[in-house]
């Protein structure tokens, strides 16, 4: 298969309809529609039901937009990973460091810090993205290497190495009655009456049905809760981006948090094996 054929047959997929396909792509219906019976023979399977109200995947087709689109993702990483590494041929290439915005604050600062200090230290981007962003970053080539939090964060398919481990903590808005507590349990921070808790979008960019509001950021999440709208239980460390609206308590039976430094296994930059370094010496 060729990579257009790929493409032409996953717009249509997605779409469900050839003429809005065609449209995205920018090309004519009737040669897209002749691609897609090409691949259909090539392959020996129907991929798209074709009826008077529009058109449905097969499961053979639904196997093939799943595989298709990893290959695709696979191609453009190769693109901007060997285009990265002309750059670093050249001495022209930054290390490009994928976290969680609002996240590892502290530690990122020392990280960084650290590591300009060292001998022949090139230059570290810094790429903040939502949450669970920076596995997509890191695995379709855009970011060299992450900041990832176990258990919330996949790792597989990457190297790592552990920086640091944390309990949680729940935030509240200050004056609640439990922010005079040592600390809590998980019953008591999900059985909280008006605090629900927040709902992320998952990999898909669609929110999980509940009753708490939909977020996309930390700074969304913390002034909602200090509007008394929503609790959440965050990592320890967060306690350092909290202002005097917000509270955090200690949840005892919460599971730790494992942050680690994550790049790809085939990864062969000098500039990220310094920085991997670097880390693990903090």
């Amino acid at each position: 298969m060729e990579t257009r054929e790929l493409r032409y047959f996953i717009a249509v997929a997605e779409e469900l309809h050839f003429g809005r396909a065609a449209q995205r792509l920018g090309i004519a219906q009737p040669p897209l529609s002749r691609a897609i019976r090409q691949l259909e023979r090539r392959l020996g399977a129907t991929l798209l039901e074709r009826g008077s109200r529009g058109v449905a995947l097969t499961g053979a087709g639904a196997v093939l937009l799943r595989e298709g689109r990893a290959a695709l993702e696979a191609v453009e990483a190769a693109e901007r990973r060997t285009r990265r590494a002309v750059l670093a041929e050249a001495g022209q290439a930054d290390v490009v460091l994928a976290t969680k915005a609002g996240a590892s604050s502290e530690l990122l600062t020392k990280l960084l810090d650290a590591y300009a200090a060292e001998p022949g230290a090139g230059v570290v981007e810094v790429l903040l993205c939502g949450i669970g962003e920076q596995v997509r970053l890191l695995r379709d080539g855009r970011a060299d290497v992450a900041l990832l939090h176990r258990p919330f964060d996949a790792t597989a398919g990457f190297d790592t190495e552990v920086l640091c481990t944390e309990g949680q903590v729940v935030v509240l808005p200050a004056g609640h009655p439990l922010t005079g507590r040592a600390q809590v349990r998980m019953a008591e921070v999900t059985a909280l009456p008006g605090l629900p808790m927040p709902r992320w979008p998952g990999r898909d960019g669609a929110y999980p049905d509940g009753p708490g509001l939909q977020v996309r950021d930390h700074t969304q999440l913390l002034q909602l809760i200090a509007l008394g709208r929503a609790s959440a239980v965050l990592p320890e460390s967060s306690r350092a981006q909290l202002h005097g609206d917000l509270v955090a308590v200690p949840v005892l039976d919460a599971p730790p948090v494992t942050t680690v430094i994550a790049w790809p296994s085939h990864s062969r930059s000098a500039a990220v094996a310094g920085l991997v370094r670097t880390a693990t010496r903090l």
